[in-house]
């Protein structure tokens, strides 16, 4: 690996083009270095985790609405819907986004804790929505996913966005378009235009995820997959965007980030290194926000030492800054406290989630957030019991600088009604590579299974898996056939309002 400083300069002395990091990350997706075995076999797994959850959440709303937008933009030729017959094909911009918004909704699939924090498999719908446009085989299929995981990783290890309420779409949107550029073999100028473009127009707030969290969640990551679609579409027609992106003296870097002193270093890999940065992410085990993982399988080992929820007095959550500030009690967001608060934003509350892995013993990714089962009086008594802190012990761990070493867990108080103490601490979440539990093949099939099995018949996921485990040998025109179809009258969903797209002219 080499390390790349990036720092903010003058209009005046702007660094020669070579020296930018956009023109290196674009030289990052142009190396043509074929996967390693142990990445083709992460990516594979990925590619049925996402379907799995992206099945599981065809009947949510904003997923519905999602697709209604993508079908009124026929293509022929074009990219399929996730749960659509894949004769019913659709501009690929548009896939891309009904079908990343139906991967993100259930927040239950991988993730990438560093310096910043994100979800790439976001990234991944955008990739085969462009593959199965432009006739792409199973191969450049796999070497764009696995330099967009290259990139958006080494951007999230070496750019925190977060710490400046900046949402991690940049990052994604870089590593998606590199992906593109990568399976495409596109030349670096163009990957390169496309990336300043892209990381351009994908900066916002963090405010999608605070307060009543809006279905907005799930099409963040979506919105920056279109982008990113279109921003390589624009820069293969020869049109340049707006550079040096990270490093101009108006950038985001300059104002919105560290300031014009501000000082990184990426760490991108030589030319023919492998990339392997996939294999430092991990999916979850349960629907719910990544720093809550490990806190769920904490609180499942907790209730055989307690000898009864209803005798807790208070929790201490003793975390990280980032798990505090984020899904703790020093957010200061009394939403994450509502009983009568929407799924989005109890996904995001470790109260909650801690409140009722303790007294169930068990999580779904629908039933622990039933209405009902949020304003259970037992479950609102023991949640506002719960109370997080931060702790720079726990803190230190989770920025350890070795990714091997790094914990996304903490230390946890359960002080009971007769004075007594139980306490217990966790690292990392039991599916973590690292954890009691890591997640291997058979897990990622049977999640799949579970997920798929209430929309898809027992046929139509064999046959899913069996041409996702032949992915590398796809051939041209086979990428179609990475979806799940479902009966399409588990697709309507009722009550759904008419936009713009449906609308025509007289």
């Amino acid at each position: 690996m080499r390390e790349h400083e990036v720092r903010v300069h003058s209009s005046a002395s702007t660094p020669a083009r070579a020296e930018l990091l956009a023109w290196q990350l674009a030289l990052v997706a142009v190396d043509d270095t074929t996967p390693d075995d142990d990445v083709v076999e992460m990516i594979i797994n990925r590619v049925i985790d996402n379907t799995g959850v992206a099945v599981a959440a065809l009947r949510r709303r904003p997923v519905a609405n999602a697709r209604a937008q993508a079908l009124a933009h026929p293509h022929v030729g074009g990219a399929t819907l996730m749960g659509v017959d894949p004769a019913k094909r659709v501009s690929c911009e548009w896939a891309a986004w009904a079908n990343a918004a139906a991967v993100r909704e259930l927040d239950f699939h991988d993730t990438f804790l560093a310096e910043d924090m994100n979800h790439p498999g976001d990234m991944i719908s955008s990739i085969i929505a462009v593959g199965q446009q432009c006739g792409a085989n199973g191969a450049q299929l796999m070497r764009g996913i696995a330099v967009a995981y290259e990139v958006s990783g080494a951007l999230t290890t070496g750019i925190a966005l977060h710490t400046h309420r900046i949402d991690h779409l940049p990052h994604i949107a870089a590593g998606m378009v590199a992906g593109i550029g990568a399976m495409l073999s596109l030349p670096v100028e163009v990957v390169y235009q496309a990336l300043n473009h892209a990381v351009h127009v994908t900066v916002t707030t963090r405010q999608s995820r605070k307060g009543e969290i809006s279905t907005w969640k799930a099409h963040a990551p979506a919105h920056a997959s279109k982008i990113a679609v279109e921003a390589v579409d624009r820069a293969m027609r020869g049109d340049t965007s707006p550079a040096p992106i990270y490093e101009g003296d108006d950038s985001i870097i300059a104002w919105l980030l560290d300031g014009p002193d501000a000082r990184y270093v990426v760490r991108l890999p030589e030319a023919g290194e492998p990339r392997r940065a996939i294999l430092d992410t991990y999916t979850k085990a349960y629907s719910a926000e990544i720093q809550a993982q490990a806190w769920i399988d904490l609180a499942f080992r907790l209730r055989e030492r307690l000898p009864d929820v209803a005798e807790i007095d208070e929790i201490v959550i003793r975390t990280s800054h980032h798990t505090h500030r984020i899904i703790g009690s020093g957010s200061g967001d009394p939403h994450k406290y509502d009983p009568d608060a929407n799924r989005e934003t109890l996904d995001h509350s470790l109260m909650y989630i801690f409140a009722v892995a303790l007294e169930d013993g068990t999580w779904h990714h629908d039933a622990s957030y039933r209405p009902a089962r949020a304003k259970r009086p037992s479950t609102v008594a023991l949640w506002h019991s719960i109370r997080t802190v931060e702790d720079e012990q726990w803190d230190a761990k989770y920025h350890h600088p070795d990714p091997k070493q790094r914990a996304f867990g903490g230390h946890v108080v359960v002080k009971l009604r007769d004075g007594s103490e139980i306490h217990d601490e966790i690292d990392v979440a039991d599916a973590h590579p690292r954890g009691a539990r890591p997640f291997a093949r058979d897990d990622y099939v049977a999640k799949f299974s579970t997920l798929a099995s209430e929309f898809a018949t027992a046929t139509e996921r064999e046959r899913f898996l069996a041409t996702t485990l032949a992915l590398p040998k796809l051939a041209p025109g086979r990428l179609g056939e990475l979806n799940v179809v479902v009966p399409s009258a588990l697709l309507i969903v009722d009550g759904l309002a008419p936009g713009l797209f449906e609308r025509r002219g007289t």
